[in-house]
């Protein structure tokens, strides 16, 4: 399968040596990493080691400065478009913490999404997406999931539960059917029955339309969503990349493993830990 995505003509998210610092404070040393449409990647590595870094600055945060390397979609450099301009060319990001927006309607929301990256050139001010054709496509995907249809007429993630929010991002999902879904820790605060029906949601998404980076600590959501390519981030660097086997291995052994085959970057893992500007550091991002 990996490799009769990768002969074809799907679309390519290229990341080269990509380096970032948050408040002058170097966090990403040298990222490398090619997704295509229809791949699952997993990203894991322990607390620290620049996952959500890799995230945010991926879909544009402007916390994230990026001091070396590029971002691109089919050759079409990342680095300098907006957030907004990113989603048009096709990323994603489920948040580890989605926000809340009061006063704002499910529905609204995302029509108003859906209707700018279908249409990119839009202007502000210009028509929506026909609010007939909106609404049974937007039931249908409800039923798919598993949704009350009564869900998109709450106020964005306002008094939803941690697992209703994760499951707005999976329908946002739904929705914008990206070229490239990366979810940030999405199984993060979830009980077991709340990440079944989160990893069934993501995996009734997937195909050859999408390329979808997990980003976790766990092995839960990759039970349901089997990764071809599993990388192991340490100290701001990718030190290793295989497949299902090695995402299995860090749940049954943990980084101690990782830490002693690549002890250069373990003990820059250390020194990060000591810094006292770690804590500022971890504040901004945090914000």
């Amino acid at each position: 399968m990996t490799k009769k995505v990768r002969d074809g003509m799907s679309s390519l998210l290229k990341i080269t040596d990509l380096h970032v610092s948050v408040e002058d404070k170097p966090i990403l040393h040298g990222v490398s990493l090619e997704i295509r449409q229809g791949e699952i990647h997993a990203l894991m590595g322990p607390n620290g080691s620049g996952k959500s870094t890799l995230a945010y600055t991926l879909v544009g945060h402007p916390k994230y400065e990026i001091t070396g390397g590029s971002i691109e979609i089919d050759g079409t450099p990342l680095n300098e478009l907006d957030p907004c301009e990113r989603a048009r060319k096709g990323l994603f990001l489920a948040f580890q913490y989605p926000v809340t927006i009061p006063g704002v309607k499910v529905s609204d929301f995302l029509r108003h999404a859906v209707t700018n990256v279908r249409n990119p050139e839009r202007k502000d001010g210009e028509s929506l997406i026909p609010m007939r054709e909106f609404r049974k496509e937007l039931k249908q995907k409800m039923e798919e999931l598993g949704m009350d249809t009564e869900f998109a007429r709450r106020y964005l993630n306002e008094g939803f539960s941690g697992g209703e929010k994760k499951r707005m991002e999976i329908l946002q999902l739904a929705m914008l059917q990206p070229k490239f879904a990366i979810l940030d820790e999405t199984d993060s605060g979830l009980d077991s029955d709340a990440v079944r029906v989160v990893s069934e949601g993501v995996r009734k998404l997937s195909g050859p339309q999408m390329g979808v980076l997990i980003i976790t600590h766990h092995e839960r959501l990759l039970e349901y969503n089997v990764p071809q390519f599993t990388h192991v981030m340490l100290a701001g660097k990718i030190v290793e990349t295989g497949d299902a086997a090695l995402a299995h291995e860090l749940h049954n052994h943990g980084y101690a493993q990782i830490r002693e085959r690549h002890p250069a970057e373990a003990a820059e893992e250390q020194s990060r830990q000591n810094r006292p500007e770690t804590v500022g550091v971890a504040t901004a991002v945090a914000k």
